[in-house]
């Protein structure tokens, strides 16, 4: 405790707004995260930060601890503002920010696609969709996929083909009863059901769209689509020939192969 109530002591008199922050608060003793807790608030502290710094928190656990220090701030009876910052090491970082929210945090860190120590931080990317998703936040997220790009472009980073919304297969379908649906909605004039669908996040809201493919699992409908939304006419014996190479393939065909075979 002293030397909590030395360090915060001295930055607060040297006019500086102090954010008190705890390594491993969530494998921490109670009674001593109550004390750290305490004793910085008392000495000036404005924010505090709970980490979960190897990401051992599960979804119930992360609401409840921020929860406790948020009784800590009450019993105060000061104006703190309380930070949670996860990690990704059980692939609970997103689900845990929500649940630090609901465990009333005014504040969660991420970072662009979870980039960080170990297996990283919590994707700030994934966190702002949902959060959008669950009506938290109205912030227009169009421009998010530009972002995740230049993020992985100046890090060096790979977005993986499988990645939540932002990689490359998150709106993508070949399979003939997904797709079918997919397309009678947009020949309806209604993206926004073409959108939900086969999908539980809407791809318009975050400037991407859907995507039918041809492949093995793919029906005419797919081969239809694909040639109308390219301004090919869709003659009988274009979508016969694609339809019949698909079906022999062992994988969806590439843009490559559909045109030579247009």
């Amino acid at each position: 405790m002293h030397l909590t109530e030395e360090a915060v002591t001295f930055a607060v008199s040297e006019g500086l707004p102090v954010m008190f922050v705890t390594e491993d608060t969530t494998r921490a003793d109670p009674e001593t995260i109550r004390a750290l807790y305490t004793t910085a608030i008392r000495c000036g502290a404005r924010a505090l930060c709970v980490c979960d710094t190897v990401g051992h928190a599960t979804p119930d656990g992360a609401r409840e601890v921020v929860k406790f220090v948020r009784g800590i701030i009450d019993e105060q009876g000061e104006k703190v503002r309380l930070d949670w910052h996860g990690h990704q090491d059980r692939g609970l970082g997103v689900i845990n920010s929500i649940a630090a929210i609901q465990g009333g945090a005014d504040q969660v860190h991420g970072s662009a696609l979870g980039m960080g120590e170990r297996v990283g931080n919590t994707p700030m990317d994934q966190l702002l969709v949902n959060l959008k998703l669950l009506g938290w936040i109205d912030n227009d997220l169009s421009g998010l996929r530009e972002y995740c790009d230049k993020a992985a472009d100046a890090c060096r980073w790979t977005i993986p083909l499988n990645y939540p919304v932002f990689g490359k297969d998150a709106f993508r379908t070949a399979t003939g009863v997904h797709a079918a649906a997919v397309i009678k909605s947009y020949r309806k004039g209604d993206t926004e059901l073409a959108d939900l669908i086969y999908s539980g996040v809407p791809a318009g809201l975050f400037g991407l769209k859907q995507v039918i493919e041809v492949g093995p699992m793919s029906g005419k409908s797919n081969v239809i689509f694909w040639l109308e939304s390219r301004g090919v006419e869709a003659s009988e014996d274009r979508i016969n020939r694609i339809y019949d190479r698909a079906k022999q393939a062992t994988a969806v065909l590439s843009e490559e192969e559909l045109r030579e075979l247009v």
